[in-house]
């Protein structure tokens, strides 16, 4: 897709053809979530430009949500947001599922985002018509099993790194994250602010190591911002590891922030610091970075060797001593040239189309199959 400097094209109805989706939602979350949570953010995005674009859209998730599509609500509220003393995640899921399943005849395609795989013996007669994308890490000892028993469900990647551990997947497309093309724009006068602060965000939990986060920036000298949600499993280490150093200065904690909120804690930032612990699928927050015009300093985990443009975008690095060498130079970096990485890899029209795609592939293979019976 040429861009030109303008957003990219949508795939139209002419080009593509009408389709009844479903898309199949976690429920931990509203879609798009209040705050915290890219899945959701993603399958928002998606269920509102394929609306946009004329197809027949059923998002099933829980209520609240706000979509353009048609919304089955699957729970009565998200269940991080649910206050009942007990509540049950499987159970939950497993009705929603079983929804779906009784429900299947009315669409055409059934594009479930749900990772670890609880949908496979509800959707298997009907395989061919599914989609699934897994946002989360595929590194599970019990998943290979579990995919060996319908080894022929097509799937689709955020990122190539996600596959490893599952390489025998059904994998029929590597589709990386986008949002849209003017929900962030970047500020212009940050850099000649001075150098600001650097910032973190997402959630405190071991595998986000925010405790890097801080020794980075009190190594290099610049102030630090914290935004990012505390789950439960979580609070026991941010008590010990962060919260001792939250001063209101050098460090500072702003909360969980909302969507409103982003443009100003992420585009006033000088740049941001995502040093993870884990196999990380994507990362949304470092493209929502690159919306802004924001740099980004990473660890080589999971995907971000493929998502960073190394000294572009931002920095790749292995340890400490290198992520606070790469503060300077991200800091020096043009913040128009960022933006661009995010125009040229991750605009939403770009994983719209990709996926329409991939809906229509699935149509054609079928079509054959459905003439010899």
């Amino acid at each position: 897709m040429e861009r030109n400097g303008s957003q990219a094209h949508f795939l139209s109805i002419r080009e593509i053809g009408h389709m009844r989706i479903a898309q199949v939602a976690p429920l931990f979350e509203t879609v798009p979530p209040n705050a915290y949570g890219g899945t959701e953010r993603i399958i928002a995005t998606l269920c509102d430009n394929l609306v946009k674009l004329g197809h027949d859209v059923t998002l099933y998730a829980a209520a609240g949500s706000g979509t353009s599509a048609r919304l089955y609500e699957s729970r009565a509220c998200g269940l991080r947001d649910d206050s009942a003393p007990r509540v049950s995640a499987t159970a939950a899921h497993l009705a929603m599922l079983e929804d779906v399943r009784m429900q299947q005849a009315a669409f055409d395609i059934i594009h479930c985002h749900l990772s670890h795989f609880q949908h496979f013996p509800f959707f298997a007669e009907f395989a061919a018509k599914t989609l699934t994308t897994p946002h989360g890490r595929l590194d599970y000892a019990d998943l290979p099993k579990a995919l060996g028993h319908w080894p022929d469900m097509p799937m689709n990647s955020i990122s190539m790194s996600q596959r490893t551990p599952l390489a025998q997947a059904n994998w029929v497309k590597n589709i990386y994250h986008g949002l849209p093309f003017d929900l962030y724009l970047p500020n212009p006068s940050c850099a000649s602010d001075g150098p600001g602060y650097l910032a973190f965000m997402g959630r405190f939990s071991r595998d986000k190591r925010a405790d890097r986060a801080i020794a980075i920036a009190a190594a290099a000298g610049l102030p630090l911002k914290l935004a990012a949600k505390i789950d439960a499993d979580d609070r026991a280490w941010f008590r010990q590891e962060i919260e001792p150093h939250i001063d209101g200065q050098s460090v500072e904690y702003v909360g969980e922030i909302t969507e409103s909120e982003k443009p100003r804690f992420i585009g006033d930032a000088a740049a941001l610091l995502f040093p993870i612990d884990w196999p990380e699928p994507f990362g949304l927050v470092v493209i929502e970075a690159m919306a802004h015009g924001t740099p980004s300093i990473v660890w080589r985990n999971g995907a971000m060797e493929e998502i960073i443009d190394e000294g572009v975008s931002g920095f790749v690095v292995d340890t400490l001593e290198q992520a606070v060498a790469a503060v300077p130079r991200a800091l020096a970096l043009d913040r128009a040239k960022v933006r661009y990485c995010f125009e040229r890899r991750f605009d939403a029209a770009r994983m719209v189309n990709d996926y329409l795609t991939v809906y229509q592939d699935l149509l054609r293979a079928k079509q054959p199959a459905l003439a010899g019976q």
